[in-house]
């Protein structure tokens, strides 16, 4: 595939940024089935939560010279997501990268495949998500392949260049803002409720009972 360099999307709104920093990550999971990238793909260095703008870089197997350059181009708050064509010997992240990143306050970075120098980025401390760690790394090969700012797949999950990314230490959701606006309000309520409903069920409440899932097995049979 030939080179294919975009524009870096609009800015996502902020006061859905500010919503989707209060929610329970997995409350989502109660209203959304897409946009789960695969559970392999976990949080290797960093700590906190990420909510940010999707900036799509696409590679391959060997040569991240599209990364390096999408590297200097980041705004504060995004992160990185990295196609690399299903490779997964190869780590395109690595110290000099993420550094790079973190030096322009990028959110984090998440890469279909592996990363590197794993003791140095967890004292950095960006977060990286990806699906384990090598020794072996990508070149600067120069090859004329790749993309930025355009479609890519990450964990099983088909990303466009703003989308957001959102991940904790159960994993990454990548979804369109516009999807992930029309549940956020409901799922945020029923964060508020949780500490209700646990006070009830350390009182003796039946969990099927608060929840209405024995009233309808009762209908059921």
């Amino acid at each position: 595939m030939p080179l294919d360099l975009r524009d870096l999307p609009a800015a996502p709104d902020a006061d859905l940024l500010a919503k989707l920093r209060r929610v329970d990550f997995p409350t989502l999971g109660h209203y959304l089935e897409e946009g789960f990238c695969a559970p392999e793909l976990q949080r290797m260095a960093g700590t906190e939560r990420i909510v940010g703008r999707a900036v799509t870089v696409r590679i391959t197997a060997t040569d991240s010279t599209m990364l390096h350059h999408a590297a200097g181009l980041v705004e504060p708050g995004d992160v990185v997501v990295v196609d690399c064509g299903g490779d997964r010997r190869h780590a395109p992240l690595g110290e000099v990268v993420v550094n790079a990143l973190a030096s322009r306050r990028a959110a984090g970075a998440v890469v279909d495949g592996l990363c590197t120098d794993i003791d140095a980025l967890r004292a950095l401390g960006l977060p990286v998500y990806a699906y384990g760690r090598t020794a072996l790394t990508t070149k600067l090969h120069g090859i004329a392949d790749g993309s930025l700012c355009a479609p890519v797949t990450c964990g099983g999950v088909p990303v466009h260049a703003g989308d957001l990314v959102l991940g904790d230490a159960n994993g990454v959701i990548i979804a369109p803002a516009e999807r992930l606006a029309a549940v956020i309000d409901e799922a945020l309520a029923d964060d508020a409720e949780e500490p209700e409903l646990v006070a009830q069920l350390w009182a003796g409440e039946p969990l099927g009972s608060l929840t209405g899932a024995t009233d309808t097995l009762r209908r059921l049979g």
